[in-house]
């Protein structure tokens, strides 16, 4: 009888798995650092730290540089990375209901790769 009891529990704390999982996602490390990156690079791969954030540095600046000039970045496994113009448009104030223009922008948009939608 206690396999037939078995089955009732996970039902009964199906609902708990809920709760942790959210205290589970804010105790999990939701953000990596470059620095963290770096480290881990250094450690796979023999290297000294300072010489592994030194070559991750440049890297998202190389990025940053080619983006700027309005290229499209692709990285295999990864995915690509590219400056979109949005329009001026008119918006609203939410507090007052006000309408206001906001002014044309660029904004950076990332479209990951198949690769990675299935390793996640």
């Amino acid at each position: 009888m206690a396999k037939a009891a078995a089955p009732k529990k996970p039902a009964a704390t199906a609902p708990a798995a809920k709760a942790p999982a959210k205290g589970a996602a804010a105790a999990a490390p939701a953000v990596v650092s470059l620095k963290q990156l770096a480290a881990s690079l250094a450690e796979s791969h023999e290297m000294p730290k300072k010489q592994a954030e030194t070559i991750v540095n440049d890297f998202v600046q190389s990025l940053a540089d080619h983006l700027k000039e309005g290229a499209k970045i692709r990285i295999n496994g990864l995915g690509i990375l590219e400056v979109k113009s949005r329009p001026a448009r008119t918006g609203r104030n939410p507090a007052t209901g006000e309408q206001i223009q906001i002014a044309a922008s660029k904004k950076i948009a990332f479209r990951p790769a198949k690769e990675l939608k299935e390793a996640v």
